[in-house]
């Protein structure tokens, strides 16, 4: 049940906390399947979280995930999960953070949009903006009659801004230097340019933050469902910079960088979005994913090598406004 993957990763991200949750996790996983009236099934892939079918007491498919309780991306996935209500995402069944649990929707068939791609590029393209477009609800301002705000739902903290994130390049720059892995002008243009980006968004609103092909699937109840958000509030221009790097930033297939100026063209269309504007959280998005990535880096795990996410940022440098 519990793989050397999910160990490795668990215990490299959160320690002695990561390590005690391994240890509770069959504990755990039995009284919520007694608790919530759960038949277990067959575990998926597993890095971070537990993730596996389950069948709710009254015959729904459904899936369970869990997570180390502190710390995890649980506490945003939950607000974001209630905030979309359905609405090109999973449905959120049921959730106890204190327990790092949240019951899901079951998707079906479940194919990942990642699998059209390069062949049906622009249909993959297409399929992604739907998906996007259902997901950018308002954040509430006030309440609804007999309804909390996202702040007050009992699923977690409030949805961090995603402007949080430009401290990634800050402390690269502070930290790292010259000295880098990735080239320092790149790291300060992209830092500069999320904070004027964010600054002048015509509208706030609820992101998946982390909409690329693999959590896109295909499903029955929409066409196309997202799964695994991260929880963020800012401008919609955000959702588009993931999409040109992926999927499977690690190949570096100048086919598949190849792609980027036809997608960038096509979100911008399909989106209502200025050309610049899409560009410019690409280059963002595509410098953040690599400072992410060298922050998880260490010596033991061999060279560094830049994903091809850094091959789109410098594809859409000279076209940066």
């Amino acid at each position: 049940m519990i793989t050397d993957a999910l160990t490795r990763n668990v215990v490299g991200a959160w320690g002695e906390a990561g390590a005690r949750w391994l240890a509770e996790l069959p504990a755990i996983l039995a009284q919520l399947a007694r608790d919530w009236k759960l038949t277990p099934g067959t575990p998926y892939e597993l890095s971070y979280h537990y993730v596996a079918e389950a069948v709710c007491a009254d015959g729904t498919p459904a899936v369970l995930k869990l997570g180390v309780p502190t710390g995890s991306s649980l506490a945003e996935e939950a607000p974001a999960l209630a905030a979309f209500g359905g609405r090109g995402s999973v449905r959120l069944l049921r959730a106890d953070l204190e327990r790092g649990a949240l019951l899901l929707e079951r998707v079906s068939p479940g194919s990942r949009l990642r699998d059209l791609v390069p062949a049906r590029d622009t249909e993959a393209t297409s399929a992604a903006t739907g998906v996007m477009r259902r997901l950018h609800v308002p954040v509430p301002e006030a309440p609804a009659p007999g309804r909390p705000t996202l702040e007050a739902l009992p699923l977690g903290r409030p949805i961090p801004e995603a402007l949080a994130q430009v401290r990634a390049f800050d402390e690269y720059a502070r930290v790292r230097g010259q000295a880098g892995r990735l080239p320092l002008d790149l790291v300060v243009r992209a830092g500069g340019l999320m904070r004027e980006l964010c600054a002048s968004a015509s509208e706030r609103v609820v992101l998946h933050g982390d909409l690329h092909h693999d959590n896109i699937l295909r499903a029955d109840r929409e066409p196309w469902l997202a799964i695994d958000p991260h929880g963020l509030v800012g401008d919609p221009g955000y959702e588009v910079g993931a999409l040109l790097y992926n999927p499977d930033p690690g190949d570096r297939d100048e086919a598949l960088t190849a792609l980027v100026p036809s997608r960038v063209e096509q979100l911008a269309d399909e989106l209502a979005m200025p050309v610049d504007r899409v560009v410019a959280w690409g280059f963002v998005k595509a410098v953040l994913s690599d400072v992410w990535s060298v922050e998880d880096w260490s010596p033991a795990s061999g060279e560094f090598r830049p994903s091809r996410a850094l091959d789109v940022a410098r594809l859409l440098l000279p076209r940066l406004p």
